[in-house]
């Protein structure tokens, strides 16, 4: 009976950059395609439009955009970046403004700010993409400069030590609005929210001070074990966050949750605190996934394009994959990554040294954003055996144990060569927006 159901083939797509990849794995050797469950969104007849806008009709601890605002107050509505085009700007921004507008605030009174934290600029035609043609003609656009000293403001230092410094001109508006999408995130244990403040628009030093609290107390303890996607408990980064949100007050949030199929599934909007808790349950509810063993391996495709623009976006789907394989064992990545690691500070860390204790010692001594990225594939190749399907080029990966391979059928012959072909797997297709949870 086992012989007869392992000749059964799957054929599974998992999405590679703008295009998909065919995985055909025996069929009795996969647990399970792990998805998230779109059909427990609310209201899932609602097109994408017709969601933010009862959002915005019905905030959560908040009144409504048209009752708090005045005609002759000035509002900054703050966006993520490029490598966040996935939470559809365009789509739930038009009615944002559409709410400001009938609460008589005119254009020249609002301005877009994007959250760079310490990310490149956007360039005027991602502005568009972001935007929309429409809104990116109409409104006042620019990104801001975490090295921009001048045009940084002192808040306060927080209860961890980090001084907090934002952006001076978005300080200067009588709103501030704040955009994004509500993701499983490996730092904060949730992206969105407060994180359109700190990273998104504070100073560098800032946004270092905060991020070097993931490391553990100790040399050698790497990664804090409270610093994971889907928790908060005892996340020191996390609680940071939250007391440098706190001193920016923004006025409204506005957030989207995206549906496996690249579509607005929900949103939420209101109180900054109140409505992002609220966006954490919807979130919970579809894309956390219960599994009641771990697998021997994992083939995970960080989602396509944007998601695995860079190698810096793909580590979310490491991130993921590792909570539903044994110690040890096997995840396959799929991530084309045309933009190849996406800092050079990433490349810096993973060239430069020889193995991952070293990698963990320049963490500690001179911590980045950046810099996280690579040592967090650095501490799951050290955890895992990891495989990856990518262009980025093999020495820089092989470096850390990492097998590289150019198409899904040769890194699936490399891993069947040194671990058999009988391993219990889980299929993660979008791997950047699922968290899996092992029961009990």
């Amino acid at each position: 009976m086992k012989g007869d159901c392992a000749l059964k083939q799957q054929m599974i797509p998992l999405p590679y950059g703008k295009e998909t990849i065919e995985l055909s794995l025996q069929q009795h050797y996969i647990l399970d395609v792990l998805k998230s469950d779109n059909e427990k969104r609310a209201e899932p007849f609602l097109n994408e439009s017709d969601i933010v806008r009862k959002a915005l009709e019905a905030p959560i601890g908040s009144p409504t955009l048209k009752k708090m605002v005045k005609s002759d107050e000035t509002v900054c509505i703050i966006i993520s970046d490029i490598t966040r085009a996935w939470q559809r700007m365009h789509v739930f921004l038009p009615e944002l403004i559409r709410e400001l507008s009938d609460a008589g605030i005119p254009d020249h009174q609002i301005t877009f700010v994007c959250a760079t934290g310490s990310h490149r600029n956007i360039t005027d035609e991602e502005a568009k993409i972001l935007l929309g043609e429409e809104l990116s003609s109409r409104f006042r656009f620019y990104n801001h400069d975490c090295h921009d000293a001048d045009n940084l403001k002192y808040m306060g230092t927080t209860s961890f030590g980090t001084k907090v410094l934002v952006n001076r001109t978005v300080m200067e508006h009588n709103h501030i609005i704040i955009t994004g999408g509500i993701v499983f995130h490996d730092l904060a244990g949730w992206g969105g929210g407060k994180k359109s403040i700190l990273p998104g628009i504070c100073g560098y030093k800032t946004i270092m001070e905060n991020h070097s609290l993931s490391l553990g107390d100790r040399p050698g303890d790497g990664i804090h074990e409270c610093v994971r996607c889907g928790s908060v408990e005892g996340n020191r980064l996390n609680a940071d966050m939250e007391e440098a949100a706190q001193m920016v007050n923004p006025s409204f949030m506005l957030n989207v949750i995206v549906n496996s199929d690249g579509r607005i599934g929900a949103a939420v909007a209101g109180n900054y605190l109140e409505a992002f808790e609220e966006g954490k349950r919807l979130l919970d509810q579809t894309d956390r996934v219960s599994i009641d063993v771990l697998a021997d391996m994992a083939v995970v495709s960080a989602g396509g394009y944007p998601k695995d623009i860079n190698l810096y976006q793909s580590t979310k789907a490491l991130s993921s994959a590792k909570e539903a394989v044994k110690k040890g064992k096997v995840i396959l990545l799929l991530c084309q990554c045309p933009e190849g690691v996406g800092h050079p500070e990433v490349r810096n860390l993973l060239e430069a040294f020889d193995t991952h204790v070293e990698r963990e010692e320049e963490m500690r001594r001179a911590f980045t954003v950046s810099k996280f990225a690579g040592f967090l594939v650095s501490q799951i190749a050290e955890d895992y055996q990891v495989y990856c399907v990518t262009e980025l080029e093999p020495m820089l990966l092989e470096k850390l144990g990492i097998r590289v391979y150019r198409n899904m059928e040769d890194a699936l012959e490399a891993i069947a060569k040194e671990h058999g072909d009988n391993l219990t797997t889980y299929v993660i297709p979008s791997g950047s927006n699922l968290l899996p949870s092992l029961n009990g």
